[in-house]
């Protein structure tokens, strides 16, 4: 090994992760409560006892050079390994502490904090880092490491991944309820393409899922118009702009308050399984380790916290504010 390397201080892989963040000295900079001359100090000093620059500059944008891309993977296995010691310090003394870093797809925001917080009433000093991509971001964030585990619908087939399926997924046709498809009480989905159909921007893996069954089942729609994210597909949905497939936990409440009507097609709800998904042979975290092991073992309460988001659910309303 470089001596040189040695000398490389755990500051300055903050510092320098923070640059990585956020691509700019002076974001990272108000990350660290530093100044920006000190972020470059850090960085310059860095790159001196790697032998080699790790950032560079086109026109605006700062890009991490081959060098940086090689010291990022290694930054973050120190950090996850640090981390996953001060976990088993404090298991050591009799109780699971730390954070647990999760990604979620945008359809599964709605249930995942419910789920924590039954996890959480076992181990009352974990912490949780909750961030909401679409598909397409959440599998660039499992080949870059960047969680402990994510919730997704659809695993990829081309990457080495472990994944543990444990709830349905349920997409629905809904409307809002003075539209004229919610006077039929049999519907074929056949029957909703004289409607324009609200979808989700390119990389939504409800977008996804829904475009192929659409086409299995030859139901092609002539006007689409594309919303850039759930929740405002939603509330296009309730304004009267089109009708929609959306995952039922993500309308639950519309639902339940008669802004948005369930339209009795056929073919629906189509299922698919969330998953908790982690890139195959990478050690987890005591805490990722214990959340695993909850989901395995808690079925029966995991179908529990499901029937809260079932159209009519008596008494859910206040049950799924609380554990929010």
């Amino acid at each position: 090994m470089r001596k040189t390397l040695l000398r490389m201080t755990l500051r300055q892989l903050q510092v320098f992760r923070a640059v990585c963040d956020h691509g700019s000295y002076s974001r990272a900079a108000d990350e660290m409560a530093l100044t920006q001359p000190a972020v470059s100090l850090q960085i310059r000093q860095l790159e001196e006892l790697v032998g080699q620059p790790l950032f560079e500059y086109v026109g605006k944008k700062l890009y991490l050079t081959e060098a940086a891309e090689a010291l990022k993977r290694a930054g973050n296995d120190i950090f996850g390994r640090l981390e996953s010691l001060d976990m088993q310090l404090s298991d050591l003394q009799g109780s699971l502490q730390g954070q647990l870093n999760l990604c979620v797809e945008s359809s599964a925001k709605y249930f995942i904090p419910h789920l924590f917080a039954a996890f959480r009433r076992q181990y009352p000093e974990v912490s949780l880092s909750l961030t909401v991509v679409n598909h397409a971001l959440a599998v660039r964030r499992l080949s870059l490491s960047r969680d402990d585990l994510l919730i997704m619908s659809q695993v990829p087939q081309d990457m080495a991944l472990d994944f543990l399926p444990f709830l349905n997924n349920p997409i629905v046709a809904v409307a809002p309820p003075d539209h004229p498809l919610c006077r039929q009480e049999a519907l074929q989905l056949q029957d909703l393409t004289a409607y324009p159909l609200l979808i989700r921007e390119s990389g939504s893996g409800t977008r996804r899922a829904c475009e192929e069954y659409c086409h299995q089942k030859r139901a092609h729609f002539a006007q689409t118009l594309e919303i850039g994210s759930l929740d405002a597909q939603r509330e296009a949905v309730i304004a009267g702009l089109g009708v929609a497939l959306l995952p039922r936990h993500a309308v639950h409440l519309e639902l339940r308050h008669g802004l948005l009507r369930e339209l009795a097609v056929a073919e629906l709800p189509l299922y698919r399984s969330w998953c908790a998904v982690n890139i195959r042979g990478r050690r987890l975290s005591p805490v990722a380790q214990a959340f695993l092991g909850f989901i395995r073992s808690e079925r029966a309460a995991i179908g529990q916290l499901a029937e809260r988001f079932q159209p009519g659910a008596a008494g859910s309303g206040n049950d799924s504010a609380g554990s929010a």
